[in-house]
This record gives structure tokens, C-alpha cells and sequence, in this order.
């Protein structure tokens, strides 16, 4: 196990962000040629892992508030948060370097005002628009120039677009841009009705059908399509897994020691984030009792799952004050990257030109 010391702590604690790897994961990194972004709602950072020229891991992090889905396309970064939806871009040419160290520097470069729509899994449609899961309206949506949003689908269930999270939609897989599934706490159509079905309501949707293709989950997230199968997070039991579209039935792969949302994919690894539970809110779940029997505690991180073995193979572990992550994505091609949060001094700063035509 190797220790990170980190950039910085959140202001909202006194108590020492600790960061820890396991020994392989730099090497899995080169190897792969990947760097991974992850968000944490609870603290409002988005952290870049990357590898630093002197060999050691580098973890960048920006504060954007309540930070949550990410989309890495063609080379945008985009970032769901607090009423907005954030294009970031890399401004550095390829021969360039930041400070000597970093090969990128994400800038946001458009902000969407949604509002407080409560903005979960983001995805880029086949037009090239911005598509997110709209929580607190029960609906994915797109942007609008006008709105703070425009509605393009909501579960069958739902009679309407309001201002109530009534089943907690929160998930969404893309497919040859187009959103293909959807996970959501419960089938509720009453404000808040999905917390009341938080052990066994979680259901997977099919978008174009409408129609639910697995039920009996515990708070399911994170729904991808990697290699032909469906996967999903059973976040209230621990799991990773499939859905047999066959039988309609999930199927674990593997356990992990955490309240599991965001799930990127490289060549035959799962990255998988880890968030220590809100017993206030998740007590009562089977994740108590997988935890128990594992004599394990929950941990707060990003656990590399080979997919052939079912088992961890890596890791990158937060201890401290930072508890809960929501997304994970893969960053092929970048070796070591920075971001910068809008409107602070250091954005205002930096001013690229483009290539003249």
C-alpha cells in the first residue's frame, strides 16, 4: 500500500484527507495508458488520477459543487452539478505541458443553467446532445436555449413531469448514442415514494420498450453496456453485476466492500466506485449484513475488478472526512491531467488562442 499525500482538504472539515493505492495500480494505469475521473457529491470535487512524471500517481482535484455524472466524448469532459451541466476541454496542445507535469488542463468551457433538477448520469446523444437524468423530474432529459431543461423520456409509470423524485431515477446506459437503459429505486409515482423501497423496489428499464426488464434490486446505479452484457451496481447489497436479459434476473459477479455508484470499462477491467453507507438513510439494507459476514468495513474509493476473475485487482482508497463518490470514468490517452473549476482566479488566468485558419 502506498500513501498519497494530498493537494488539498475540504474546507468543510478540519480532519485529514487521507489517500492510499494499492502497489500495482500505476503500472495498471501505464499499462492501459488511462486515467480515471471521479466525483464526490458530498465534498463537491472532481478528482483526476493520473501518473505524475516522477512515477508517482498525481490526484488533481477542483471544487464544483455537488459534483456527480460524468461523460468522457471524443475528447469533452462533461460534468453534471449543482444546477449545471459543465462541457470541459482540454486547452493544451499536444507537445504542451502545465507546470512542467500536467498533459492536460480541462476548462469548463460551457455552462448550462439547469437549475436545481438534481442531475445524475450524463450521456451524448447521437446529434451530439447533452442527455442527463433528471432526478427530481423523474425524466432523462436534454438541454434547452430557452428552459432549464427539455424532457425526451420518462418511465411509463410516471404520470407526470413535476418536481417530485418520486422513484429516484438515476442511471443511464448509452448505446450507439442512445440511451438504452435506466435504473431507478422503485416504480413510485408519489413525491419520495422510492425511499420506502430502498431494499428490494430498484428496477432496470428498457428506454425504447418502456418496460422494466429486472426488478427486485436494492437502490441499483450506474447501469452500463460493456462487451454485449448489461451491467449494473446493486448499491445496497455491494454488488456488481449482469442482468440476464433472458430471465430478467441479476446476476452478482463480485462483492465489494461499499455502497457502489459509478462503473467505467477498460479492455477486461470494471472500475468501480466505493462510498462509505449513510447508516441514517441506508440502514436496514442487505449491505449491513454482506458486511458482517465479510467482517469487512465499508471504505470510500475506486476498487479495479478483472472481469474474468471476479476479483479486485486494485485499488484507490479516500479515508477522512470524504464518505461518498457518485461517478467513475475512464480517460483513455491522458497520462496525467489537471482541471479548473469555473470563475475562480486561476480559470480567469488562463487564456489559449486557437490555431489561426
Amino acid at each position: 500500500m502506498k500513501n498519497i499525500p494530498q493537494q488539498t482538504s475540504p474546507a468543510e472539515s478540519k480532519e485529514a484527507v487521507r489517500y492510499s493505492m494499492s502497489g500495482g495500480l500505476l503500472s495498471l494505469l501505464g499499462r492501459l495508458n488511462i486515467s480515471l475521473a471521479v466525483t464526490s457529491y458530498q465534498s463537491g470535487r472532481l478528482y483526476l488520477l493520473g501518473r505524475n512524471p516522477k512515477g508517482g500517481l498525481m490526484v488533481n482535484e477542483q471544487y464544483f459543487r455537488k459534483a456527480m455524472g460524468l461523460c468522457y466524448h471524443e475528447g469533452s469532459l462533461y460534468l453534471a452539478a449543482l444546477g449545471h451541466i459543465y462541457r470541459m476541454e482540454n486547452c493544451l496542445r499536444p507537445q504542451e505541458r502545465m507546470d512542467s507535469l500536467f498533459t492536460q488542463c480541462f476548462l469548463p468551457r460551457t455552462t448550462h443553467l439547469t437549475g436545481q433538477v438534481n442531475a445524475h448520469d450524463v450521456g451524448i446523444s447521437d446529434k451530439g446532445e447533452v442527455l442527463f437524468v433528471n432526478t427530481r423530474y423523474n425524466c432523462i432529459s436534454t438541454l434547452s436555449d430557452r428552459h432549464s431543461f427539455r424532457p425526451v423520456w420518462k418511465p411509463s409509470f410516471i404520470s407526470k413531469i413535476i418536481a417530485e423524485d418520486r422513484c429516484h431515477l438515476n442511471g443511464m446506459a448509452m448505446a450507439e448514442g442512445r440511451p438504452r437503459f435506466v435504473t431507478a429505486v422503485s416504480k413510485s409515482d408519489t413525491i419520495d415514494g422510492w425511499r420506502d423501497r430502498r431494499s428490494d423496489g430498484g428496477i432496470v428499464m428498457d428506454v425504447e420498450k418502456n418496460s422494466i426488464v429486472c426488478e427486485g434490486l436494492s437502490m441499483p446505479h450506474s447501469p452500463r453496456l460493456y462487451r454485449g452484457k448489461l451491467w449494473v451496481l446493486n448499491s445496497g447489497t455491494g454488488e456488481l453485476g449482469v442482468v440476464n436479459m433472458e430471465s430478467n434476473r441479476f446476476e452478482p459477479l463480485v462483492f465489494c466492500p461499499g455502497f457502489l455508484r459509478g462503473l467505467s470499462f477498460h479492455e477486461n477491467y470494471a472500475f468501480v466506485g466505493l462510498s462509505r453507507p449513510r447508516y441514517e438513510r441506508f440502514e436496514g439494507l442487505a449491505l449491513e449484513d454482506r458486511l458482517k459476514q465479510a467482517d469487512s468495513e465499508p471504505w470510500t474509493g475506486v476498487q479495479v475488478i478483472d472481469l474474468t476473475t471476479g476479483s479486485c485487482v486494485q485499488w484507490f482508497r479516500i479515508d477522512g472526512p470524504i464518505a461518498e463518490l457518485y461517478d467513475v470514468a475512464v480517460l483513455p490517452d491522458i497520462v496525467c491531467a489537471k482541471s479548473f473549476s469555473p470563475a475562480t482566479d486561476e480559470s480567469l488566468g488562463i487564456v489559449t488562442i486557437a490555431d489561426e485558419c
